[in-house]
């Protein structure tokens, strides 16, 4: 397996809309369900799979793109310190790719991210 431990780590700013251009990333079948603003591009979750979009470089051209299937997640947890001071939140997955870290900054529900996992992996 491949060394993925410094790529395994994503922040999540505030839910956004779903960009025109992932359609062009979707197999037949696979619809945008709901995406997040990231540092520099977003998260969009799908009805088969997490992709998260990173623009690289000065300009932001260049685009790595993540693809994580459902079924490829093990287990998930959530953690948060509840409404009050809660600053951020942290998501994190067990998959057949390792421990993947998602942070997730005030501006996201953890409890409608939690829910949006819970419908993808156990439907």
């Amino acid at each position: 397996m491949a060394e993925t431990s410094n790529i395994l780590a994503w922040t999540l700013i505030s839910e956004c809309p779903i960009p025109n251009d992932v359609n062009d990333l979707l197999v037949e079948g696979e619809v945008a369900v709901a995406a997040y603003k990231t540092l520099r591009d977003s998260a969009i979750f799908t009805s088969k799979r997490l992709i998260v979009r990173d623009a690289q470089g000065l300009t932001g051209k260049k685009v790595e793109i993540y693809s994580l299937p459902y079924s490829s997640i093990n287990m998930w947890s959530t953690e948060n310190a509840g409404k009050f001071l809660d600053f951020n939140a942290e998501v994190e997955l067990w998959t057949r790719a390792g421990h993947i870290k998602i942070n997730l900054q005030r501006g996201v529900d953890i409890r409608k991210f939690d829910k949006l996992i819970a419908n993808a992996l156990l439907k």
